[in-house]
């Protein structure tokens, strides 16, 4: 239902157009989408997007319902390709296609983003699932997979008797606006820290007592490994490691920043919350029995 409570949202209306007749012979009807600006006793107001305002005679309304705000650009990115984005993450990240799956690796990490099979949609290969053995077996030695929840995938590897990885909750992937995250971290001091930049990569360090990792892939600017001492934690040096890295990542032209959390993580959570960030999807890993 339309009325004065939809002022600034976003909803589309079906209204009779005047003076013209429709396909069968009866009135014409049009539909318009764009946001409610304005509703008064005889008119409501819309902007449609990318143009001017349209003002509607409340008598012409035929029907109208609110919708969902359109997603943003970074939320539009599925969740394979932003899983492929943050593989510049690794700088020696060894990876091979197995049709829409991934097989990755990484001798210096044992990170599992970096040693798991990216399995987020149908392969589409002639036997997958024995490949994904096979592979890394000449590598880990123990092969693990990176489903979204309840999928296919996810069904699969469970079919084979595989289980969650670790005791650890889903992985939440997050992004935001550089811009949006810069501004909530204008008031933090980064003098102290110390950014190398080597081409897309870059580390921050205050010392000993904080470090933290950045990439770049096109216009999106990824974070991990975000550590502080345990003797020096809440006194805001990972806020300034990563004020740094953000301010490194928009001179490298990105727009969109992700990083990669527990969903358990409450605390961690609720700071990337004031930053911005939002979920884009959850994903977990699933690895055979030892």
């Amino acid at each position: 239902m339309l009325g004065p409570h939809v002022v600034g949202q976003r909803i589309v209306v079906r209204r009779l157009v005047r003076g013209e007749t429709g396909p069968t012979g009866g009135p014409a009807f049009t539909d318009l989408l764009g946001t409610c600006t304005a509703w008064g006793p005889t008119t409501c107001t819309v902007l449609p997007e990318g143009g001017a305002p349209v003002e509607i005679p409340l008598a012409d309304v035929v029907s109208g319902k609110p919708v969902p705000p359109r997603p943003s650009v970074r939320h539009r990115a599925s969740p394979r390709e932003a899983q492929v984005r943050s593989m510049a993450l690794w700088t020696d990240l060894e990876t091979e296609p197995l049709g829409a799956w991934v097989l990755r690796h990484s001798p210096g990490e044992t990170a599992r983003r970096a040693n798991s099979v990216l399995a987020f949609e149908p392969s589409g290969a002639d036997g997958d699932y024995e490949r994904v053995l096979e592979w890394y077996a000449g590598r880990t030695g123990r092969p693990i997979a990176a489903v979204l929840p309840d999928s296919p995938e996810d069904a699969l590897f469970r079919g084979h008797g595989w289980g969650p990885e670790s005791g650890d909750a889903d992985t939440v992937f997050q992004v935001t606006g550089v811009a949006r995250a810069s501004r909530s971290l204008a008031g933090v001091d980064v003098e102290a820290v110390e950014v190398i930049g080597d081409g897309a990569h870059a580390v921050a360090r205050i010392g000993d007592r904080a470090s933290g990792v950045a990439s770049v892939d096109r216009d999106w600017v990824g974070f991990r490994a975000i550590a502080v001492a345990p003797e020096h934690r809440r006194r805001g040096l990972g806020l300034q490691v990563m004020a740094a890295l953000l301010e490194w990542g928009a001179e490298q032209g990105a727009t969109t920043a992700y990083l990669q959390v527990l969903g358990d993580n409450a605390p961690a959570l609720a700071l990337y919350d004031g930053l911005g960030f939002t979920e884009h999807h959850r994903y977990r890993y699933l690895a055979p029995s030892r």
